[in-house]
């Protein structure tokens, strides 16, 4: 049996930050953000709100969803690269708080592309019988390390976290193919300075185009599957001219790829989760439908999922 995703979660900040209120701190406007980027609006987390708490909200989310116990839970890996301190790890604090006892724990370093190294690290410990449940979560708190002086990178970053529940599930659903990468030449095109994160926005833009493009062709290739049998695309929300060519590559019309950017903005390895979430509520996302899942982010990392969605 194939390992898939049996629960998902969900945490947004309440406070939204919308491009008009960005265009009192810095020089730029609404209409200059939202044509180059597609993003509307972000959310950030209070000062007393870390990266662990909204992990905590959208992990215990997932496990309801997945109707479970956190007893059951035999790993928990959480992607960020905002955690709350170096050590101990977000998985802990968040072992500790959901009283999962019986549960591994560690963090997982790819920026935007580690929510996909977590789940398809999952896969593995779930499909060897290792494990039964592995808790996999996205979070960021990008907004502390933002540079408002930065106008480039300012306006692209959000706050949040997702969780999914990987366990065993019905014969033909859950991951068909994956496809992991990185080049660690293109380290120096997106990078934490100090305090800030910093970005050759050019270089990351080409890497990305190719790269989500490429991957998402080669996951449905090894599924043993072709384009026109595609649902749905849930690319990593960084930028919808970078989502679009995506889209545009595998043909599929607007209505069938997943654009949370507007609400959002880039919450890293938080933003597929995220999204996840939001199209199976809103019903884009149905049983037995093929989804390719698909993300990119520093290192330079990049990876790619063809999925059966359903229990």
């Amino acid at each position: 049996m194939n390992a898939g995703i049996i629960g998902l979660g969900r945490h947004t900040p309440e406070k939204i930050v919308t491009n008009f209120d960005l265009e009192k701190l810095m020089d730029t406007s609404d209409e200059w953000i939202r044509t180059r980027t597609g993003i509307e609006e972000r959310r950030y987390a209070s000062d007393d709100v870390d990266s662990s708490d909204m992990a905590f909200e959208a992990a215990k989310e997932a496990i309801n969803d997945a109707g479970i116990d956190a007893s059951q839970i035999g790993l928990i890996l959480v992607a960020t690269v905002t955690p709350d301190t170096p050590f101990p790890s977000v998985s802990t604090m968040i072992q500790a708080k959901l009283g999962a006892t019986n549960a591994a724990a560690m963090d997982v370093s790819a920026a935007c592309a580690g929510f996909m190294y977590g789940v398809i690290t999952a896969k593995q410990f779930v499909e060897s019988d290792t494990y039964p449940y592995v808790l996999v979560v996205g979070v960021e708190k990008l907004s502390k390390i933002t540079n408002f002086e930065d106008r480039n990178t300012a306006v692209l970053f959000g706050d949040g976290a997702g969780a999914v529940v990987i366990g065993k599930v019905s014969e033909g659903r859950g991951i068909l193919s994956f496809e992991l990468g990185a080049d660690g030449t293109g380290g120096k095109h997106l990078y934490q300075n100090g305090p800030y994160l910093e970005m050759n926005g050019r270089e990351v833009f080409k890497f990305a185009v190719r790269q989500m493009g490429e991957s998402a062709e080669h996951v449905i290739t090894k599924a043993g599957l072709s384009k026109e049998d595609v649902n749905f695309l849930v690319p990593h929300q960084a930028n919808i001219r970078i989502m679009e060519s995506s889209r545009q590559r595998l043909g599929l019309p607007e209505e069938k790829m997943s654009k949370t950017i507007n609400q959002f903005g880039n919450t890293s390895s938080a933003s597929i989760p995220i999204s996840l979430k939001e199209e199976v509520l809103n019903g884009k996302i149905k049983d037995d439908d093929v989804i390719v899942l698909v993300g990119f982010g520093g290192g330079l990392t990049w990876g790619a999922i063809c999925m059966k969605w359903g229990k």
